[in-house]
């Protein structure tokens, strides 16, 4: 069944979930925070901050680590909106969705548990998509898992979660 959902030949929901989803989580925390009240303003900056974290540490390891992407090697165009040109490892879609799920999980178990299976689902549409290897979405995954914890380990987001809510009133 899945084979048949996620088919080569169903390439607009390989592209829409390889690379519009992560936009649809983002844009899914800010509507969240500016229409339903659900997250303070250091909510939402503590979640764009491990994922900026989380974005620039996979950023700086594809420069220390070149690897050439699976379409690049196969020579089958990539199912995602661009092409990227960059190394393949680590991902930093992957890196970013986990961090930006993992930020969550102390704000809202069941929208974690929902961005998390987002994460998953982004990381598989990077590998389907063949823009990155298993090992590259892994990679990203535990570097944005890291990357919150590690942000929470030295407090670093304890800053923006000051007891002061900043909500936009419509």
């Amino acid at each position: 069944m899945l084979n048949v959902i996620f088919s080569v030949e169903n390439h607009v929901l390989i592209t829409f979930i390889a690379s519009i989803l992560i936009w649809l989580m983002v844009g899914g925390v800010i509507y969240l925070w500016i229409y339903q009240n659900k997250f303070s303003f250091g909510n939402v900056v503590s979640v764009l901050l491990a994922v900026l974290f989380a974005w620039g540490i996979s950023e700086l390891l594809k420069m220390a680590f070149p690897t050439q992407r699976p379409f690049m090697i196969n020579g089958q165009d990539p199912l995602t909106l661009t092409w990227p040109i960059d190394s393949s490892f680590p991902s930093a879609h992957a890196s970013s969705a986990f961090a930006m799920a993992t930020s969550l999980r102390k704000s809202d178990k069941r929208l974690f548990f929902l961005y998390f299976l987002f994460a998953i689902l982004v990381a598989f549409g990077r590998v389907v998509s063949r823009v990155h290897y298993f090992r590259d979405v892994f990679a990203g995954a535990l570097i944005g898992i890291f990357v919150v914890f590690i942000l929470e380990k030295f407090g670093l987001e304890k800053p923006f979660k000051a007891k002061s809510r900043l909500t936009i009133s419509r």
